[in-house]
């Protein structure tokens, strides 16, 4: 016996053996379910993706395997509510040519890393099966691998005697041991023209810009107090018609409706402007900032989820079925999509 796993609800755990068999197990020791020679020369690890769907009839979870046949596996494990599990292969992840050692998901379930005896560290998208990075720093066997429950970050350890540790970055290019998705750099947003200023989203917009864009509708009259108040895209975009009057003491009740049909104009422009469906929020229907993933399998907006629940609303959003934990992940994958795509478009 050279692996096991929990799973994340802690009601069943999974062992791998030198005879290459994974096995089901519950609390009380009784085998759930067999899967032989799920690697033909033996299983070196296997963990749970932390994440768990429902739809009512089954419970899904998801298992990450490796093994000495050079392959990491992906499974999908479904438990009916008649208590019958079902195990079956969904991907086979060959980006390494040697033994893998051990595997690892990060706290949402989006990413998956590896490490090989062919001294490499591979990182995949775990819900596509696309290979990411291939990293090549260490000098022998990669033997264990993690990621952080909090932070973007990866650790993995080899027979070289020594630890790397990898940070995932927005927009940055790979150096100094960082992986990063691609190559932009941070620019000053200071004197931008208005065709410049509206290739970026409202939300990436600095005091300079809001101020411009004041201006440009004819609101000139307010941009002394959103100076003194520090009004960026973000805060724009949050205004209200309390706000206005309580924090900004703007008391012209026309040009409070003024500066509010505008600012919803903002919206719906960024609604239509082409954002891919899975950058937004189901709940604000904005473009996610810190997304994080719930028990049902959605990202959602941090801030937005967390208030929902907060209401005592324990049901999902999105299917109205009830939330298995309050228990949210940084979803760290769409972060870094989002990101690519800002800075694409």
């Amino acid at each position: 016996m050279v692996a096991c796993s929990f799973s994340p609800c802690s009601q069943v755990f999974m062992t791998g053996s030198t005879y290459g068999d994974l096995r089901l197990w519950n609390l009380d020791m009784k085998q759930l379910h067999a899967e032989k020679n799920a690697h033909d020369m033996g299983v070196t690890c296997c963990t749970f993706a932390p994440s768990i769907l429902s739809d009512g009839q089954f419970v899904q979870l998801r298992l990450a395997s490796c093994g000495q046949d050079n392959h990491v596996k992906i499974w999908v494990i479904n438990n009916h509510i008649s208590g019958a599990y079902k195990m079956q292969l969904l991907h086979t992840l060959t980006g390494q040519s040697a033994p893998v050692l051990s595997c690892a998901y990060s706290s949402d379930g989006q990413l998956l890393v590896s490490g090989s005896v062919d001294k490499t560290v591979t990182v995949y998208d775990a819900m596509n099966a696309i290979l990411l990075y291939t990293l090549t720093q260490h000098e022998r066997y990669v033997t264990a691998c993690a990621f952080s429950l909090t932070s973007p970050l990866i650790a993995t350890g080899s027979m070289d005697k020594t630890v790397n540790i990898w940070r995932l970055e927005d927009g940055c290019r790979s150096h100094g041991g960082k992986l990063s998705p691609d190559g932009s750099t941070p620019t000053s947003r200071e004197g931008r023209t208005p065709a410049a200023r509206s290739k970026l989203l409202v939300g990436d917009w600095s005091e300079e810009d809001v101020s411009s864009w004041l201006v440009e509708e004819g609101l000139q009259q307010l941009v002394g107090k959103f100076t003194a108040n520090n009004i960026d895209g973000t805060e724009l975009l949050s205004l209200t018609k309390e706000t206005l009057v309580s924090e900004l003491h703007i008391e012209s009740v026309g040009l409070r409706n003024k500066l509010l049909r505008k600012v919803e104009e903002l919206k719906s422009d960024l609604v239509c402007s082409g954002i891919p469906d899975e950058f937004l929020c189901p709940i604000t229907r904005e473009l996610t900032r810190e997304p994080v993933l719930a028990s049902d399998g959605y990202s959602y907006e941090r801030e937005a989820i967390e208030s929902w629940i907060s209401t005592k609303n324990r049901s999902s959003p999105m299917t109205n079925l009830p939330l298995l934990t309050t228990l949210l992940t940084p979803n760290y994958t769409l972060k870094m999509a989002i990101g690519r795509w800002k800075t694409s478009h």
